[in-house]
Protein backbone atom coordinates (compact mmCIF):
# COMPACT_ATOMS: atom_id res chain seq x y z
CA UNK A 1 0.00 0.00 0.00
CA UNK A 2 0.91 3.56 -1.11
CA UNK A 3 1.38 6.70 1.09
CA UNK A 4 -1.57 8.02 3.03
CA UNK A 5 -2.23 11.52 2.04
CA UNK A 6 -4.94 13.38 4.09
CA UNK A 7 -6.79 16.97 3.47
CA UNK A 8 -6.30 18.43 6.18
CA UNK A 9 -9.14 20.72 7.49
CA UNK A 10 -9.05 24.12 9.19
CA UNK A 11 -12.45 25.13 11.11
CA UNK A 12 -15.28 23.47 13.58
CA UNK A 13 -14.33 19.96 12.31
CA UNK A 14 -16.56 16.40 12.02
CA UNK A 15 -13.86 13.22 12.53
CA UNK A 16 -13.68 10.36 12.44
CA UNK A 17 -14.71 8.86 16.32
CA UNK A 18 -12.42 5.63 15.88
CA UNK A 19 -8.88 7.35 14.03
CA UNK A 20 -9.70 11.18 14.24
CA UNK A 21 -9.07 11.79 10.42
CA UNK A 22 -10.51 14.85 9.73
CA UNK A 23 -14.20 14.40 7.82
CA UNK A 24 -15.94 17.05 7.05
CA UNK A 25 -16.54 21.07 8.10
CA UNK A 26 -19.72 22.28 10.40
CA UNK A 27 -20.21 24.81 7.68
CA UNK A 28 -20.83 22.12 4.89
CA UNK A 29 -23.45 20.97 6.59
CA UNK A 30 -27.15 21.50 4.82
CA UNK A 31 -29.16 19.26 7.13
CA UNK A 32 -29.24 17.95 10.33
CA UNK A 33 -33.03 16.13 9.83
CA UNK A 34 -31.17 13.03 8.58
CA UNK A 35 -31.82 9.50 10.10
CA UNK A 36 -30.05 6.45 9.82
CA UNK A 37 -30.29 2.82 11.82
CA UNK A 38 -28.39 4.54 14.82
CA UNK A 39 -29.86 7.49 14.63
CA UNK A 40 -29.32 11.60 14.09
CA UNK A 41 -27.02 11.77 10.08
CA UNK A 42 -26.27 14.85 8.99
CA UNK A 43 -25.90 15.56 4.89
CA UNK A 44 -22.76 17.99 3.82
CA UNK A 45 -21.68 19.48 0.32
CA UNK A 46 -18.43 18.22 1.17
CA UNK A 47 -16.64 15.59 2.80
CA UNK A 48 -13.15 14.32 2.84
CA UNK A 49 -10.44 11.69 3.54
CA UNK A 50 -13.24 8.89 2.17
CA UNK A 51 -13.12 6.02 0.01
CA UNK A 52 -16.44 5.18 -1.72
CA UNK A 53 -17.81 2.19 -2.19
CA UNK A 54 -19.92 0.51 -4.53
CA UNK A 55 -22.83 1.57 -6.04
CA UNK A 56 -26.45 0.20 -5.44
CA UNK A 57 -30.23 1.22 -5.30
CA UNK A 58 -31.94 1.58 -1.90
CA UNK A 59 -35.08 2.38 -0.56
CA UNK A 60 -34.81 4.99 1.33
CA UNK A 61 -37.91 6.96 3.54
CA UNK A 62 -37.58 9.63 0.96
CA UNK A 63 -37.94 7.17 -1.68
CA UNK A 64 -35.40 5.55 -4.23
CA UNK A 65 -32.09 6.95 -4.38
CA UNK A 66 -28.80 5.39 -6.11
CA UNK A 67 -25.99 5.13 -3.07
CA UNK A 68 -22.46 4.35 -2.05
CA UNK A 69 -21.32 3.65 1.13
CA UNK A 70 -18.29 5.69 2.42
CA UNK A 71 -15.47 4.64 4.17
CA UNK A 72 -13.03 6.44 6.41
CA UNK A 73 -9.93 6.09 4.01
CA UNK A 74 -7.53 6.02 7.24
CA UNK A 75 -8.90 3.31 9.49
CA UNK A 76 -12.01 1.72 6.63
CA UNK A 77 -14.64 2.14 9.15
CA UNK A 78 -18.29 2.77 7.73
CA UNK A 79 -18.96 6.50 8.52
CA UNK A 80 -22.01 7.01 6.16
CA UNK A 81 -23.19 7.30 2.00
CA UNK A 82 -23.00 9.49 -0.69
CA UNK A 83 -25.91 10.19 -2.93
CA UNK A 84 -25.01 9.51 -6.52
CA UNK A 85 -28.68 9.85 -7.99
CA UNK A 86 -31.97 10.47 -6.68
CA UNK A 87 -34.70 9.14 -8.66
CA UNK A 88 -37.80 11.26 -7.15
CA UNK A 89 -37.56 15.17 -8.56
CA UNK A 90 -37.82 16.66 -5.04
CA UNK A 91 -35.18 15.23 -4.05
CA UNK A 92 -32.46 16.03 -6.58
CA UNK A 93 -30.75 18.38 -4.14
CA UNK A 94 -29.09 15.44 -2.48
CA UNK A 95 -27.23 14.44 -5.47
CA UNK A 96 -23.47 14.30 -4.92
CA UNK A 97 -23.82 15.31 -1.31
CA UNK A 98 -22.98 12.87 1.29
CA UNK A 99 -24.51 11.64 4.71
CA UNK A 100 -22.19 11.20 7.92
CA UNK A 101 -23.76 9.23 10.87
CA UNK A 102 -23.70 11.04 13.83
CA UNK A 103 -22.57 8.16 15.65
CA UNK A 104 -20.00 7.14 13.80
CA UNK A 105 -18.15 10.63 14.47
CA UNK A 106 -16.27 12.92 17.12
CA UNK A 107 -17.77 16.36 16.97
CA UNK A 108 -15.89 19.32 16.99
CA UNK A 109 -15.75 19.55 20.38
CA UNK A 110 -14.17 16.26 20.56
CA UNK A 111 -17.69 14.84 22.03
CA UNK A 112 -19.21 11.64 20.78
CA UNK A 113 -23.05 11.06 19.79
CA UNK A 114 -24.93 8.62 21.95
CA UNK A 115 -27.79 6.64 20.38
CA UNK A 116 -29.54 7.24 24.23
CA UNK A 117 -28.87 7.11 27.42
CA UNK A 118 -31.24 3.99 27.47
CA UNK A 119 -29.18 2.15 25.22
CA UNK A 120 -25.64 2.81 26.95
CA UNK A 121 -27.26 1.68 30.00
CA UNK A 122 -28.11 -1.44 28.40
CA UNK A 123 -25.00 -2.08 26.83
CA UNK A 124 -23.29 -1.50 29.97
CA UNK A 125 -25.37 -4.02 31.89
CA UNK A 126 -25.45 -6.81 29.29
CA UNK A 127 -21.62 -6.34 29.38
CA UNK A 128 -21.67 -6.74 32.96
CA UNK A 129 -23.29 -10.08 33.23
Amino acid sequence: MGRLFLVTLEGKIYSCKHCKTQLALCDDIVSKSFHCRHGKAYLFSKVVNVTVGVNEDRMMMTGLHTVADIFCVKCGSIVGWTYETAHEKNQKYKEGKSVLERFKLSGPDGSNYWVSNEAQIGRSQQENV
